[in-house]
């Protein structure tokens, strides 16, 4: 008779029990479910609605006009993509993930900074043309074989139209925007902005409020009280307000915006990162570690700083969808980007020579709705899990 050998069990850490409990939640997975889908279209928007086929085939043989167009942003979201996904692959082992995403990122920003330079001058309606008279043998365009800025000459005059009115040659599943552009390929390369912004404005924002914050928290005293005073001029200032100033002198600049918006919210994360640390510095490991002579980058980031972020981590998923609807705001009263579709540009077209244009409202209002939504639906799960796992 054999003696049972003891049973392996699995290390349940907090944040794994946090993740668990996110994701028991319906709210939760419904919104990362539209986070991950409004990601996926981002990365993928130019093989998603583009103008140029994906794929032809002609006398030089076989090519793609596609890749051909491609520029650097489109080289960075791709290798993001892939550094996430690399991340994800190697999730149980952190250092080989943090390794192996930060070079796969890195490789890809280089390469598409130096490798992809897109035409400056496009005629969009070439590759119909070109189709039309014989050219290629075959050619594979993308399920919305429209791209933003395809404005349709080829087609004669078109402006703003209802789903699926057009001519049956071209065929609009969501309307047209005023230019007569397709809604629907607008408002997936739309959601780059939607993510970026957010994202960027947000990484911003909780980078300089996690420093100054944790000096705060840490060192109390007179450093606590002049950060406190510097958080409160940075609350005062109306942060759409200095967006419009902004505009008014320096351009419609989508990177701007971003650096704006995360330069003015960052008290908030400031805020929660200062009480979390001055709870934090009576702990004994704190203590102990301050007794053993660690450097202060150690103390504040290796050891308090993974015990304080919870609270911040709950305020940075409601910072984004704020960020979002700052820049869809923008963007709806005429002030946002020029040459980059965004969802709150395509709102104000709602209404155009005193007509209610519904597809126009619908469509761009719904996106906007259901990816601020995501986010809340988000932040109010882990507030709930978080405090379920500190009782």
């Amino acid at each position: 008779m054999t003696e049972a050998g003891p049973q392996e069990t699995t290390r349940v850490t907090p944040a794994r029990a946090i993740a668990r409990a996110v994701l028991a939640r319906r709210g939760a997975r419904l919104g990362l479910a539209w986070i991950a889908l409004v990601a996926l279209l981002a990365v993928f928007a130019p093989f998603l609605a583009s103008s140029q086929p994906l794929l032809v085939a002609g006398e030089g043989g076989i090519a793609s006009p596609v890749l051909e167009h491609l520029g650097p942003e489109d080289g960075a979201l791709l290798g993001a993509f892939l550094a996430a996904l690399a991340g994800w692959r190697l999730r149980r082992r952190p250092r080989a993930a943090v390794v192996a995403a930060a070079g796969l990122l890195a490789v890809a920003l280089v390469a598409s900074l130096t490798q992809l330079e897109p035409p400056r001058l496009v005629a969009h309606e070439q590759p119909r043309q070109a189709v039309a008279a014989g050219e290629w043998d075959w050619a594979v365009w993308a399920p919305i074989p429209w791209s933003p800025g395809d404005y349709l000459r080829d087609h004669g005059h078109t402006g703003l139209e209802a789903p699926l009115e057009a001519a049956p040659e071209r065929i609009h599943w969501l309307g047209t925007e005023a230019g007569g552009s397709d809604l629907l390929a607008g408002m997936i390369h739309a959601t780059r902005v939607a993510l970026g912004i957010g994202l960027v404005a947000t990484g911003i924002a909780l980078a300089i409020g996690v420093v100054i914050g944790g000096f705060m928290g840490y060192f109390s005293g007179v450093v606590d009280i002049l950060g406190m005073r510097v958080v409160e001029v940075v609350e005062a200032i109306p942060t759409l307000f200095l967006l419009l100033i902004f505009v008014a002198f320096f351009g419609r600049d989508l990177y701007l915006m971003m650096v704006i918006i995360g330069l003015t919210s960052w008290s908030v994360y400031a805020r929660y990162v200062r009480a979390e640390f001055l709870k934090l510095r009576q702990q004994e490991y704190v203590q102990a570690a301050v007794v053993a002579g660690l450097p202060l980058r150690s103390i504040l980031f290796r050891h308090m700083l993974p015990n304080g972020m919870a609270p911040v981590l709950v305020t940075a998923s409601f910072g984004v969808a704020s960020a979002i609807l700052a820049e869809a705001t923008l963007s709806f009263l005429g002030l946002g980007p020029v040459d980059t579709p965004t969802w709150g540009r395509m709102l104000d077209q709602a209404v155009q020579s005193s007509t209610f244009n519904w597809w126009m409202a619908l469509f761009p209002g719904g996106a906007i709705f259901c990816t601020v939504f995501a986010y809340n639906l988000l932040g109010e799960a882990l507030r709930d899990a978080m405090d379920s796992e500190a009782d």
